[in-house]
């Protein structure tokens, strides 16, 4: 794939003095504090890589340095790859997006919304309208994550360990086991961040007639050139992985405030990582590794309107799409989501196919622009797309939970600060 070139930020409208100053914060703020293990930071501006820096170590048990070519888990990174893929068959005109998931997943037909009870003896009723695909793509199918311990939903998800960080089972275990569990509302009634992007995937699988890590695989991350991207770190490339951490000093997904302290827990070992074999369970939310040049390569394609270096994954218009609001009535997050997990207030921000759309930037208390798109994942992994501004925004590290922190909310100030010629 066609390398991107490197430039000075000045050349391309931005202050190197302003980007240094975000590499500065890291350091101080993070590295040196003992609360990230290192960093990897990149952005991209008009066509160019304006900004290219690591820090710290990948494993700091081993003292290994972080890399341009470190591995890292992106988990939730994933879903705009997924939801990418879907759409894909959606330009083929194999699906649609407004029909029933029903349609598929026939095991879904009656599913109930819940009342009351706990498993296997749940109480539900009817939802007002069966659920859609697009449910699926914008998070408003009625599904969760069992980590969001907030329901006796949840609770149900994370016996049958369903969508977990550690993954278990196959797609096709979890969609038998998701038709026993009831909704936690009516499709297109709420917003909650669920296993709906690995439902996709299994919906990707099923209507190619591909298995979805191979759909994946020839479709877009071959085609790009994405070498290092896929469900496992091959053996090869082990030295390159880097190790996980969590912010919780019980290592686990949760974190709260009195707990703060200096350090990290190691939580997943490079050298022993469930993720150094092939899984059976193939993750279309969560499941993927890659690098910070692989996802560039992805998110430039994204930028250039679904197409890079005669690649083309999806049409322009597809992606307009998909970088709309599609939250019912045109609401922001804050008035119909039950699952607000990250640091974000998420004021002024909507929901596409696949990702976080900026919509009234002032909203958000944060500099941006109107139609700017994003997401993250559970290892504090983030980027964003500002098509306005011709950004490209990555970073890396490896700690979770990715709410520990208000880092996300930090790199988008300082970047932004450091543009000195706005296309806006």
């Amino acid at each position: 794939m066609l390398a991107p070139t490197p430039a000075s930020p000045e050349s391309v409208g931005m202050s190197k003095a302003a980007l240094d100053r975000v590499d500065a914060h890291l350091k101080s703020r993070y590295i040196d504090a003992g609360r990230f293990p290192g960093t990897h930071l990149l952005v991209y501006r008009r066509g160019k890589v304006a900004h290219s820096s690591v820090q710290g170590f990948a494993d700091v048990e081993r003292k290994a340095p972080v890399k341009d070519d470190t591995i890292y888990r992106i988990y939730s990174m994933t879903k705009p790859l997924t939801s990418v893929a879907f759409m894909m068959l959606v330009e083929q005109g194999l699906v649609a997006i407004d029909e029933p998931v029903a349609k598929y997943i026939p095991e879904w037909k009656d599913l109930g919304v819940f009342v009351a009870g706990t498993a296997p003896a749940f109480l539900t009723r009817p939802p007002s309208r069966p659920m859609l695909i697009v449910d699926l793509l914008r998070h408003t199918a009625g599904l969760t994550y069992g980590f969001q311990q907030r329901s006796n939903v949840d609770a149900a998800y994370r016996s049958e360990k369903i969508g977990e960080v550690e993954k278990a089972g196959t797609l096709q275990s979890m969609i038998e086991a998701l038709a026993k569990i009831p909704l936690e509302f009516s499709p297109g009634e709420s917003w909650n961040y669920s296993v709906a992007t690995d439902v996709l995937g299994y919906l990707v699988g099923k209507i190619s007639g591909i298995p979805f890590e191979q759909f994946l695989k020839t479709r877009i991350l071959d085609p790009l050139g994405m070498t290092d991207t896929d469900f496992h770190v091959p053996a090869a490339k082990a030295h390159r992985f880097a190790a996980c951490y969590s912010a919780d000093p019980g290592g686990g997904m949760t974190f709260h405030a009195g707990q703060r302290r200096e350090g990290l827990t190691l939580q997943d070992d490079p050298t022993k990582s469930s993720f150094l074999s092939p899984p059976s369970f193939i993750s279309g939310g969560g499941g993927l590794c890659s690098t910070v040049a692989d996802y560039l390569t992805f998110c430039r394609a994204l930028l250039n309107g679904g197409e890079l270096g005669g690649v083309r994954l999806l049409g322009p218009k597809t992606l307009a799409l998909m970088t709309s609001n599609h939250i019912p009535g045109g609401r922001a997050l804050p008035e119909v989501s039950r699952s607000l997990f990250s640091e974000a207030t998420y004021n002024g921000i909507g929901f596409g196919l696949g990702f976080a759309v900026t919509m009234r930037p002032a909203e958000t208390l944060i500099a941006g622009s109107p139609g700017e798109y994003n997401w993250g994942g559970a290892a504090t992994t983030s980027f964003w797309i500002d098509p306005a501004e011709e950004l490209i925004t990555i970073f890396m590290t490896q700690v979770l939970p990715s709410s520990a922190y208000p880092l996300r909310r930090e790199l988008r100030s300082m970047v932004y600060a450091a543009i000195t010629e706005s296309n806006l």
